[in-house]
């Protein structure tokens, strides 16, 4: 993270919104996987995929327009790029690092599915603000 850190500073700031579209694309996520396993008895793994994807898209929308908006110069093709580089970083760390921490928790650890989820999604954070704040958002 550049600059400072406490709390009015600028970074502090962001990784507060960051934070708080996080916590709605956990929302976003959790209900995307309910609906997926417990409601049309997806296996908890895809249905972990596709509400991963699902949260990912939600964030990705509300960083571009709220938590990074003083970045962002407005352009169809530059949106597109980011979404791109957005997927490829923290897509990837959220998809990947959900399903390999699920693996572990539910089929190892028989963890239930939404709670193995939300530690999940806990590690995978501060990964995706500092690829978000350094390559996806650059200043």
């Amino acid at each position: 993270m550049n600059g400072e850190s406490h709390p009015g500073s600028p970074v502090f700031l962001r990784w507060c919104k960051f934070n708080l579209v996080g916590g709605i694309g956990i929302g976003v996520q959790f209900g995307a996987l309910f609906a997926l396993k417990s409601v049309l008895g997806l296996n908890y793994m895809l249905a972990t995929a596709i509400a991963v994807e699902a949260a990912v898209i939600h964030n990705f929308a509300w960083h571009e327009k709220f938590t990074w908006a003083d970045r962002v110069q407005s352009s169809r093709q530059r949106s597109v790029l980011r979404f791109v580089r957005f997927n490829l970083t923290c897509g990837a760390v959220s998809i990947v690092g959900n399903l390999a921490l699920m693996k572990v928790m539910v089929a190892e650890g028989h963890m239930n599915y939404l709670l193995a989820n939300g530690v999940a999604i806990a590690l995978c954070s501060m990964a995706n603000f500092l690829v978000s704040d350094g390559w996806v958002f650059p200043e």
